[in-house]
């Protein structure tokens, strides 16, 4: 029995050792495996703003490939073909022979000034906010010879690279207006039929009873004399009775 139990017990020492071993050795292999892992690792550098070259060549020393995105980014502070954007982004740690992928730069953006001439000037307004355009000085003058409310100009010209356009707009030609007639004490019917061979509006809208004054003479009007008035408005008068 005692030498039965002494062979258990050496067949336990045993086992224990070897689990021991192979104990330490999975440790020491894991250990030296993050070893070789992290010997194997980078930091990623910062390459925004770099020529492709120069990008190409740093990431080459670091033992790093450069990929170049197709799709170029739109940035006004650097130059375009120049790196803009990175992934992985810098400090981040990666394996060797890691590729890393960048964007280029493809300058500002550029903007042609569309084709306003001939539109009312909300449509030009809308068309450039639609075009991210900044709206310029605003320029009025009347002409008949155009198209009330259209724009007949503007600068710079169409299809020009542009920030912000400004326009010249026809606000029409305005209609000729003349200083209205003191009608007052004129006979009312040969007054208002003078003013009609002029083409002007005259309509006679009623009579007042007048002690001392001739039947149909005048005795209000509107607008009053010295006002200044179109053909298109109309002219009224009173007579007395």
């Amino acid at each position: 029995m005692t030498v039965m139990t002494g062979r258990v017990w050496g067949a336990g020492k045993l086992l224990f050792l070897a689990g021991a071993l192979v104990g330490t050795f999975l440790l020491f292999a894991g250990v030296a495996m993050r070893v070789a892992l992290r010997a194997r690792e980078v930091q990623v550098p910062a390459l925004a703003g770099r020529p492709v070259n120069e990008a190409t060549q740093t990431l080459a020393d670091l033992g790093l490939t450069l990929r170049i995105d197709s799709n170029r980014r739109v940035d006004p502070t650097v130059p375009p073909g120049r790196i803009v954007l990175q992934d992985p982004l810098p400090g981040v740690a990666a394996r060797r022979q890691r590729s890393i992928r960048v964007w280029l730069s493809a300058g500002p953006r550029t903007t042609l000034a569309p084709d306003l001439l001939g539109q009312t000037e909300r449509t030009a307004r809308i068309r450039l906010v639609q075009d991210t355009l900044e709206m310029g000085p605003l320029a009025e003058f009347s002409s008949s010879d155009y198209p009330a409310d259209a724009v007949i100009g503007q600068d710079p010209p169409p299809k020009a690279i542009a920030t912000r356009v400004s326009l010249l707009v026809n606000k029409g030609g305005q209609a000729l207006t003349y200083v209205t007639p003191d009608l007052i004490g004129l006979d009312g019917v040969r007054a208002a039929e003078a003013l009609r061979s002029r083409g002007f509006r005259v309509t006679i809208v009623g009579s007042q009873p007048y002690a001392g004054v001739p039947a149909g003479t005048v005795v209000r009007q509107q607008p009053a004399g010295g006002f200044q008035v179109s053909q298109a408005e109309p002219i009224s008068i009173e007579v007395s009775r």
